[in-house]
């Protein structure tokens, strides 16, 4: 399949990325096409597989909104998916711009519109460079992004894809919680009585003893593949600190599993997610200042109070000296963060699974009780046997947030205990508890 309009592009790019050229004549040749159609207005575009790649009306004007957040002044742009050319047109249109990195999110996409559309004259540019989405550890900014090729990006563009949402889904979080943080303050206010006594969580950093591993354990399905292993390990001499997330406390205790420590940060946990009485003081509490106070009430152990960087907690920053964690939106942040903080060189990750795998969406809950039930997952992510499985966008977001965390701790290992959940840049697969 050629013809003149593509052999005239792929020149360019054979002659400027000679090793992308052999990935985009594959992608030409694919035989499991999507369904394509035009779209004709004042524009045209292309329809695929339903999502309208571009607008049909004023592509134009369309590609200067997208890029209108984007300083005038930056000399380097990154901009997510090739499009029909538009948005990277309008950018070299900029007098200041010294470099264009076009990242393709899609090879079919992108070999489909080289057949159609000449596309040299941003493919000449000596300050283009074409890239794919796949080769990026992390995103590039400033950035703009074709939102129609987030939806059909290819499986070589998910983790892009993944960082991409993250940023779009954090971004929304944070504006909505700065329009109105007043809802929570009658919680800050009711809690006052714990927070401003109980200890400040800085009181636990660097007190792990040497050489002591710890696990942090999340509400993944794969955690229930671990009980046996973890209700056995404890009961060594020298056993791992366990960190366990508030919700999988539940199924911990069920199988005779004490936690040593339990970290709880949304505020609509309640004594039944996180059962207290059937807990000891043996097991300690990091709790953020919005949390259910019916559990703080009743936990039987030690409180430690902790923050973090969100809006929410402004009104208490004068009064409350306690240290941040890491928080990006889901509680197995400030966990790993506590682990590191309290001095962990090597932490075990047990139900990080940031999907539905084995076709459920929590340990030890049933399906649908704590969320969306897996049959709602909007999303796939490939796990550690480079299978699919289904996902929601905030679990994407989750993971973005542990990847760029781990990231920044080069003397911290990081292992993950299961295949059958997301993959985790950054991790290890422990071979005695993966195989």
């Amino acid at each position: 399949m050629t013809n003149d309009c593509f052999k005239q592009n792929m020149a360019v790019i054979r002659r400027r990325w000679p090793q992308l050229a052999d990935v985009i004549q594959q992608a030409a040749a694919e035989q499991h096409r999507p369904a394509v159609r035009l779209a004709e207005g004042r524009d045209s575009t292309l329809i695929i597989n339903g999502v309208q790649l571009t607008s049909r009306h004023d592509r134009q004007r369309e590609a200067l909104q997208q890029i209108s957040k984007i300083p005038g002044h930056s000399k380097q742009v990154t901009v997510y998916g090739t499009g029909l050319g538009d948005l990277q047109q309008q950018l070299l249109n900029r007098e200041l711009l010294q470099q264009l990195t076009v990242c393709i999110l899609n090879e079919y996409i992108f070999a489909l519109v080289l057949q159609l559309l000449d596309q040299r004259h941003w493919l000449n540019n000596p300050k283009v460079e074409l890239q794919l989405a796949a080769t990026q550890a992390d995103l590039q900014l400033p950035y703009a992004v074709l939102p129609s090729e987030l939806v059909l990006a290819g499986d070589g563009g998910l983790k892009i894809r993944d960082r991409l949402y993250a940023e779009l889904e954090a971004g929304y979080a944070a504006a909505r919680l700065k329009q109105d943080i007043s809802e929570f303050l009658p919680r800050l206010q009711q809690n006052k009585r714990f927070w401003q006594h109980d200890s400040p969580v800085q009181n636990l950093f660097n007190s792990l003893a040497a050489n002591k591993d710890v696990y942090v354990i999340a509400t993944g399905p794969s955690l229930e593949t671990h009980y046996a292993y973890l209700r056995r390990i404890q009961q060594n001499a020298g056993a791992p600190l366990l960190i366990c997330v508030d919700t999988a406390v539940a199924g911990l205790l069920a199988e005779q599993i004490r936690p040593d420590i339990i970290v709880s940060r949304d505020h609509k946990v309640t004594a039944e997610h996180l059962p207290c009485k059937a807990l000891t003081a043996a097991s300690s509490l990091v709790y953020f200042p919005l949390t259910n106070p019916d559990v703080l009430q009743h936990f039987p152990g030690p409180r430690y109070v902790a923050m973090s960087d969100s809006a929410v907690f402004e009104p208490l920053r004068k009064q409350l000296p306690a240290a941040p964690l890491f928080s990006y939106g889901s509680v197995i942040h400030p966990a790993v963060d506590l682990a590191v903080n309290m001095g962990a060189k090597r932490i075990f990750l047990f139900g990080a699974d940031f999907a539905f795998s084995h076709q459920k969406t929590h340990a030890n809950w049933q399906n649908g009780s704590i969320g969306p039930a897996f049959q709602q997952a909007t999303e796939q992510v490939i796990n550690g046997f480079g299978e699919k499985v289904p996902t929601l966008r905030n679990l994407l977001t989750y993971l973005t947030g542990l990847e760029r965390y781990i990231a920044k701790q080069p003397a911290v290992q990081f292992f993950n205990t299961s295949k059958a959940g997301a993959v985790i840049a950054g991790t290890e697969y422990y071979p005695e508890l993966t195989a």
